[in-house]
């Protein structure tokens, strides 16, 4: 039997002479309760926003990327779309194109980046069509409703700019806007799609293209990144894949950072949470004096009553940090199943959007844990021993 344990936990329930140890015992354990629910759920809120971010992404970027070591474009070798085809891993791979234009609708002129994709859906008729971001359609006056066509320019590959008329080093092409899109606020402000064959013909380059979009049928994290893995040691020089975290580092390593301090944070109300536990196990030591001094005259160590403490006061935390994680995971599941919790004001999301991550629990109740543990540790090394007074 571990007497210590077994001591610190007759302690935890027993009556005390002073109810005011109970008192900041329960608010210890509530404060340590509250705050590692708190952590379950605002970490789970964030990967609901995060999972819809992906998922926006997904719409635009693939799973994997195969593109040009060097420089912006290059002309396809047949026998890749074939291993690509034969490949049961890939569900779909297409070619496009892609590069910084200059645009003009109207009076209105501006910059953007223009990507083109092989798509039917982008022709009406003889007619090229663009999609673009609402917030690039804003700035400009594009209206998809007016039949006035959207100018496209890019400089000449072959050509030097003349300054005494730069409009004759620059070839155009001309497509009706027919539709807007909003994903993210860069997409939002920089992105129009036009048809493959409408953008090599503005580059002057007959099956040039910028890179080949793979998407797989597993697109979890793990087989993306192993497939990237396995293409580029596949792949000819001068070509590499890129998997959709290299797509958009910057993107996904603020994703993190984000969430990391948003942890931190919330870890650091729970430290000053913790503290509560001071005062409970000060007060505990007082009351219990008498008991000490019987266990040592039975032959207890004082490292055996400290340890009573220790443990008496982790036992406290990791109450409320078994109720915290039952109340988040309980909370946060109810939610990401229900949506009982509605956003305010008019979104296309009408419920706080959940993500429970069994990983995110682990962490926090290891933090929580190990917080409540150094706590304990704390409080019984700065009080005084009562068999040194």
């Amino acid at each position: 039997m571990n007497v210590p344990l077994f001591i610190a936990f007759r302690y935890l329930f027993a009556k005390k002479t002073h109810n005011i140890i109970n008192v900041i015992s329960a608010v210890s354990a509530v404060g340590m309760a509250i705050g590692t629910a708190a952590l379950i759920i605002i970490l789970s809120v964030y990967n609901g926003f995060n999972g819809i971010i992906k998922d926006n992404l997904s719409q635009l970027d693939p799973d994997v990327m195969i593109c040009p070591s060097e420089g912006k474009f290059f002309t396809p070798n047949e026998l890749i779309f074939d291993c690509l085809a034969d490949d049961p891993r890939v569900h779909e791979a297409s070619g496009v194109l892609q590069d910084n234009v200059f645009l003009r609708y109207g009076e209105q002129q501006g910059l953007a980046k223009a990507k083109g994709i092989d798509d039917q859906n982008l022709h009406f008729g003889e007619i090229p069509l663009a999609r673009m971001g609402a917030q690039l359609a804003y700035e400009m006056g594009i209206n998809p409703s007016f039949t006035q066509q959207l100018e496209i320019f890019y400089p000449d590959r072959d050509s030097k700019v003349s300054l005494a008329n730069p409009t004759a080093s620059l070839h155009k092409v001309t497509a009706k806007p027919s539709e807007l899109f909003s994903l993210t606020a860069n997409t939002d402000a920089e992105l129009i799609i036009v048809p493959l064959d409408l953008m090599q013909e503005l580059v002057d380059g007959d099956g040039l293209l910028s890179g080949i979009e793979v998407r797989l049928e597993d697109s979890s994290d793990k087989s993306v990144k192993a497939y990237a893995k396995e293409m580029n040691e596949r792949l000819p020089d001068g070509l590499k894949a890129l998997d959709r975290y290299q797509l958009q580092p910057d993107l996904y390593k603020m994703m993190k950072y984000e969430k990391f301090a948003i942890f931190l944070i919330l870890i650091f109300v729970v430290i000053i949470v913790a503290f509560n536990i001071f005062g409970s196990l000060s007060m505990l030591r007082i009351e219990k004096e008498d008991d000490v001094r019987t266990l040592q005259a039975l032959g207890a160590s004082p490292d055996t009553t400290r340890r009573i403490f220790i443990l008496e006061g982790w036992l406290i935390s990791l109450f409320g940090l078994v109720c915290g994680v039952v109340l988040g995971v309980a909370m946060s599941i109810l939610q990401q199943r229900f949506g009982m919790i509605k956003m305010p004001g008019n979104y296309l999301i009408e419920a706080y959007p959940v993500i429970l991550q069994w990983s995110d629990v682990l962490w926090t109740a290891s933090g929580v844990a190990a917080i409540g543990l150094a706590t304990a540790l704390l409080s019984t090394k700065a009080a005084t021993d009562p068999s040194q007074e």
